[in-house]
């Protein structure tokens, strides 16, 4: 897909969903030179970007949208309109029950929002981390709204391309993680995935990867359940360490000088929107075979339960003393609070405790854009929350809260291992 087709025609480009991911993409596109129609539901959102600015905190991604709105490259809107590609970068979320079963709603939603756009030629890319197959659904249901049109696996010369392209990028790192990383093209044909890669091309200096649709979704999938699965094993540890009277964090330091031992930090639990949501597709998809995987998640989503025990030991030799919350986002120096193991903690503290815990998070202004904005957490600023604590429960490594003074005689819960690296 070059710039300008052979009619001399700027050939352009639509993302479904601006969000952590797509809005990011976007401007990277734009800065390339290709005409960006960006979409969104959301009309704060769409407002916000039209005036030149980001509605997420990621480096100097607020300058990059002033630059590419400002140069006519970047719009966006509410409906999406006739473009050339698409990619739909939407949240593909777990239902909160037991069974935690994907909610594909949102991607089915997009692909039916640019079927009547749909042209001969057309390229449509799913980027939205998702089970394995349903890329092949999303064709599926384009086809029965488009029978005008040949879709992948329909006929030899298909009329419009489809691929799947995950993203693999991190908060914080991700205008440089979209340059540098390499990509898994997962074309539904050869020919699609040639044209996926040639369409990132136009900015990606990692090395574009074709393989199949299928193959594509589980490389996603497996490079999170890799993680967690580890991030368990030093959780787990953690909470052995505990029961036992031992420092997890000397074991683990003493443990990763073997020279084939590297295990991770442990932590209050694991959040974002990969780590802790993707292994749960693969459960999805084989809960007979996914035995590991799903022990992980277990384990994963237990350690906030542990945590608060621990807060709720210390309250036992102190009835009526105030907690404070160290750090609300899923990780450090990001104001991303998706699946956020230490914001759940604190909710679960300020109703335990009413008018007693007191939180503290430098980017607690952004609670409302992740749709928290209605949650009551007593926030102040974290020199207050220590000063008035008598319990200081450290959730995230904000590095906003290096050189906070501590006084004696008040009882510490470091489940980021935080002062032991300012030590």
């Amino acid at each position: 897909m070059s710039r300008i087709d052979e009619n001399g025609q700027e050939q352009t480009l639509a993302i479904i969903g601006l969000g952590y991911i797509g809005l990011p993409t976007a401007s990277m596109f734009a800065a390339s030179g290709v005409r960006v129609h960006g979409v969104d539901i959301n009309p704060n959102t769409v407002e916000t970007i039209n005036q030149g600015k980001a509605h997420i905190e990621e480096g100097d991604l607020d300058d990059l949208v002033a630059r590419v709105v400002g140069s006519g490259r970047l719009s966006a809107h509410l409906e999406p309109m006739q473009a050339d590609a698409y990619i739909i970068a939407v949240p593909t979320p777990v239902s909160h029950d037991a069974i935690r079963r994907p909610d594909l709603s949102y991607v089915m939603a997009a692909g039916r929002s640019i079927a009547r756009h749909l042209r001969k030629g057309n390229l449509v890319i799913l980027e939205s981390t998702s089970p394995v197959g349903t890329t092949e659904q999303l064709r599926d249901a384009l086809a029965e709204l488009r029978p005008d049109l040949v879709f992948p696996g329909q006929g030899e010369d298909a009329d419009v391309h489809i691929a799947y392209c995950p993203e693999r990028i991190i908060p914080g790192r991700m205008l440089r993680e979209l340059v540098e990383n390499d990509r898994i093209i997962g074309g539904m044909t050869k020919q699609c995935g040639e044209i996926a890669a040639a369409l990132y091309g136009k900015f990606v200096k990692g090395e574009c990867l074709l393989t199949d649709n299928r193959t594509a979704e589980m490389v996603k999938l497996t490079e999170n359940a890799y993680r967690d699965v580890n991030i368990a094993f030093a959780n787990e540890l953690s909470m052995v360490c505990d029961e036992l009277g031992i420092d997890a964090w000397d074991v683990i330091e003493f443990s990763n000088r073997h020279p084939r031992v590297s295990i991770l930090n442990p932590g209050p639990g694991v959040g974002g929107h990969c780590i802790a949501v993707d292994p749960w597709f693969i459960v999805a998809s084989s809960p007979e075979r996914a035995q590991l995987i799903h022990q992980a998640r277990k384990v994963n989503d237990y350690k906030p339960e542990h945590v608060i025990a621990q807060v709720e030991q210390a309250l036992a030799e102190n009835p009526d003393a105030k907690v404070a919350c160290l750090g609300l986002s899923y990780k450090p120096d990001v104001d991303d609070f998706r699946e956020s193991p230490a914001l759940d903690i604190a909710i679960r503290l300020a109703r335990r405790l009413p008018g007693r815990v007191l939180c503290s998070d430098p980017y607690a202004h952004a609670l409302g854009n992740a749709g928290h904005g209605d949650i009551d957490l007593g926030m102040v600023p974290a020199e207050e929350a220590v000063e008035q604590a008598d319990i200081v429960v450290f959730l995230v490594g904000h590095a906003k809260f290096r050189g906070l003074s501590i006084t004696e005689g008040k009882r510490v819960i470091d489940t980021v291992g935080f002062l032991r690296r300012q030590a």
